[in-house]
């Protein structure tokens, strides 16, 4: 019996190691597989690196660009501002120059009878006289067609 019961336990220990064999096959094969996952983990770790690098470089070039561009927006604002308060001023002037054309050609209009209708003979008037008044007539006429646009809000040029 003594020997049958070594024979028994030899027969476990060859099973074990089997066994054994079988699992540390098994884990290398699994080693193999995590050892290639990590080079391909290594290089998409180098090509993030390398695309943070790039990313970085832009983001340096934007900030430049913003940098210029405020600078620029800066001056060009600045133009903008002098040259409002400039057409500000031309445009009151412009109105202070209308006005006296206006009071210049109300001025020159020479009174006017009561709306009577005007006979065929006052057609017949020397023409000397008649296209010096129908021109101030139209200036005045033009300069109060003006200030009225000008004062409901129109195009002033």
């Amino acid at each position: 019996m003594s020997h049958v019961l070594g024979l028994i336990i030899e027969s476990l220990v060859a099973v074990l190691l089997m066994l054994t064999i079988g699992y540390c096959w098994l884990l290398n094969k699994r080693l193999q597989r995590l050892k290639a996952d990590e080079h391909s983990l290594k290089a998409t770790i180098a090509e993030l690196i390398t695309a943070t690098e790039i990313a970085e470089r832009a983001i340096g070039g934007l900030k430049h660009a913003v940098r210029d561009v405020n600078e620029n927006l800066g001056n060009q604002l600045d133009a903008a501002t002098l040259m409002s308060a400039q057409l500000k001023n031309q445009l009151a002037e412009g109105d202070h120059v209308v006005r006296r054309l206006s009071k210049i050609a109300l001025a020159a209009r020479p009174p006017e009878p009561a709306q009577a209708p005007a006979p065929a003979a006052a057609s017949a008037a020397p023409v000397a006289q008649a296209p010096r008044v129908s021109a101030a007539r139209a200036v005045a006429a033009a300069a109060e067609a003006f200030t009225e646009r000008r004062r409901a809000g129109g195009l002033a040029a």
